[in-house]
């Protein structure tokens, strides 16, 4: 036993996680004092100690108002920026070699009954592409149309992290050089029973933690060198994005565009909710200040407003994707306050220290009774100058895999039909036929958009059974 570690941990009132101490082996006692020095348990009593102030987003969002918008349906002089001088923007600075990506991919596919990271995931129908496949040779394929590199900043989780470089390595990065790619891991926290406050263990020699949240990846980010890295590069506008949709259109020119030519620290993608309970956070603004309001954090009377077109007031559907100002980033890093730490009550499997037993007793609670603490990306938003949103085609861009195999939204299936639906629209507008039910994909290094393909294909091609462009 190690006085000092007793004595520290008493004065938190985290003895118990000392309990097994005895039974452990050397090994997993390094584990474990390596896990308990790396929690601020003062930060924790301060979080515990404040989750009573939780925002109150019923008031917020009385005095929420639409969001500084760019949208489909305005395409009368109520713009700005028109579209074409949005994309000439986006493409001159796509050019310029300053664009860097982010991409936030450290979840695993649990839920989709795949135990490996998520982008290991074959989502391709036809060619069984994975998540990262897709992504890297987008990424490839936009470097060589703009005769730049776009350097790729990858977040993972410790329980994703070496399996994740291993399968990057093994597969070559799919295309992108090693200088091209950044792999860096984000934090953890502790879980801790709601009841007491005290921290959770999973196992005799092990604290129960988990990922801190995709606003974890500013923090990760600096102590990697990531952001310093960017500097020494470069870049100056970084295209943040998560693993789970294939559709994504990384760094488009359009929203590029717009973001620059509104002097934009952060920009958002949203597209248009259709109902007004429709899963999606929302963004708007509120006191001159654009933010999201979580959909389960949304009164019935708000979501409901409707516009005298009748179309929702707020509208605005969160995609996850955003542009962000690599100096606003370091401005933020650099700040007093940083992300703030958000707790939300989990079932968390723990080891029941008291039972008298010296292994103690696994408990799997039926209802939530721990509290979890993680950091979300879009609370960068209230601190951005001059924030924007652009909507864009759902059908188009995004799809989502957040759910299981046969879930009736954002399962594989549906992701899988919402890129079999694109693609076959970009053939038939290139002036081939598709036969119907018949599945298609094109891989990005074949073409990343309708016209590049339409380059490709002569006029009149049949395609009758499932076909891989590549």
């Amino acid at each position: 036993m190690r006085p000092s570690l007793e004595q520290e941990l008493r004065a938190h009132d985290q003895q118990h996680l000392l309990t097994f101490w005895n039974d452990l082996s050397p090994t997993e006692r390094d584990t474990l004092v390596d896990q308990i020095r790396g929690i601020d348990f003062a930060e924790l009593s301060r979080l515990l100690a404040g989750q009573k102030a939780a925002t109150d987003w019923g008031a917020l969002a009385q005095k929420a108002e639409p969001p500084p918008a760019f949208r489909l349906s305005d395409t009368g002089g109520g713009r700005q920026f028109s579209a074409d001088e949005a994309r000439t923007r986006g493409v001159a600075a796509l050019a310029e070699g300053h664009i860097g990506a982010i991409l936030v991919a450290g979840g695993q596919g649990t839920r989709l009954g795949w135990p490996h990271p998520k982008g290991t995931y074959p989502i391709g129908l036809v060619s069984k592409a994975p998540l990262f496949q897709i992504i890297f040779e987008r990424l490839v394929a936009l470097g060589r149309r703009h005769g730049v590199r776009v350097p790729l900043y990858l977040m993972t989780s410790p329980a994703t992290h070496e399996e994740t470089v291993a399968y990057l390595d093994e597969h070559r990065r799919f295309g992108l050089a090693p200088d091209e790619l950044r792999i860096f891991c984000q934090a953890q926290m502790p879980a801790v029973d709601a009841a007491t406050g005290r921290v959770l263990l999973e196992a005799p020699g092990r604290i129960a933690l988990s990922p801190d949240g995709h606003g974890g990846m500013l923090a990760a980010l600096a102590r990697s060198g990531g952001l310093d890295d960017m500097q020494k590069r470069g870049l100056e506008h970084l295209f943040y994005f998560q693993v789970d949709n294939p559709l994504v259109p990384i760094a488009g020119p359009e929203f590029l565009g717009y973001h620059l030519l509104s002097g934009s620290e952060m920009s958002t993608l949203v597209v248009a909710k259709q109902q007004p309970k429709e899963k999606l956070g929302i963004l708007v603004a509120i006191d001159g200040r654009v933010r999201i309001i979580e959909y389960s954090d949304l009164p019935d009377d708000v979501a409901e407003l409707r516009d005298p077109d009748g179309g929702l007031r707020f509208w605005a559907g969160n995609t996850g994707v955003h542009f962000l100002e690599r100096e606003f980033l370091e401005r933020v890093q650099h700040g007093a306050t940083g992300l703030p730490m958000h707790l939300a009550r989990k079932k968390v499997p723990y080891i029941d220290v008291a039972d008298g037993k010296s292994k103690g007793t696994r408990v799997e609670s039926a209802k939530p009774n721990a509290i979890k603490f993680e950091r979300f990306v879009f609370d960068l938003l209230p601190e951005a100058r001059r924030a924007i949103v652009v909507e864009v085609d759902k059908d188009r861009t995004f799809a989502p895999v957040k759910n299981g195999p046969g879930e009736p939204a954002d399962s594989p299936e549906a992701a899988q039909a919402a890129m079999i639906r694109l693609h076959t629209e970009w053939l038939c507008a290139a002036g081939a036929e598709v036969a119907p039910d018949v599945a298609v994909e094109i891989s990005p290094l074949y073409a990343l958009d309708a016209a590049e393909l339409a380059g490709k294909i002569q006029p009149g091609l049949r395609v009758t059974k499932p076909t891989y462009f590549c």
